[in-house]
């Protein structure tokens, strides 16, 4: 059995306090909400760094997701809240057959206009994409926050894991797994 660690760099993951012994908690929801808490300019660090484990990719467009009035999609003025996934992380595990990658997300629900505290939860979708781009393995999650009274901004974190086979002659950089919001909500826009 191959058994092999990824894990993003310690420049472009602040996940990781720097150990090696480190290297195994990297992904945790816990630290990637304090990331998350700390940095508002909205950068993403996608885990791109490690040669040999897929990739965790959320496009510009599929990290954020706004939340309308029924009927006003579109209109600024109408928005109840937007989620941005602001952090990405990711590890894994090779074998000879398969991959298991734990990856997790961090980020931010935004009250808008229209918005108000209490609870917020958004859909996300995972999906694992093959060298030829079709998808091999998918996965759907909500992710649960409260925005506080007083406070305009929420935050979440979430990991997971997701297990896929490799073919044989490929390596598993060749795969890529998405992270995106589910806009099939009523309202999203």
């Amino acid at each position: 059995m191959l058994v092999s660690a990824c894990a993003v760099s310690h420049l472009s993951n602040p996940f990781r306090s720097g150990s090696q012994d480190d290297a195994a908690s990297a992904v945790s929801a816990d630290r990637l909400l304090e990331t998350a808490k700390a940095d508002s300019s909205g950068d993403m660090g996608t885990g791109g760094a490690s040669s040999h484990c897929p990739q965790v990719v959320a496009w510009p467009h599929d990290r954020l997701l706004t939340i309308y009035q029924a009927g006003h999609v579109g209109d600024s003025l109408s928005i109840v809240h937007r989620g941005e996934i602001t952090k990405m992380a990711r590890e894994c595990e090779l074998y000879p057959d398969r991959v298991v990658v734990k990856y997790g997300f961090a980020g931010r629900v935004l009250l808008g206009p229209k918005g108000a505290a209490g609870p917020v939860t958004l859909p996300v979708s995972i999906h694992v994409a093959d060298v030829d781009h079709k998808t091999i393995a998918n996965d759907a999650v909500k992710i649960a926050t409260t925005v506080p009274p007083g406070n305009p901004v929420g935050y979440f974190s979430m990991v997971k894991e997701i297990s896929f086979p490799i073919v044989v002659g490929t390596r598993p950089e060749d795969y890529k797994v998405f992270v995106a919001f589910d806009r099939t909500q009523p309202g999203a826009g």
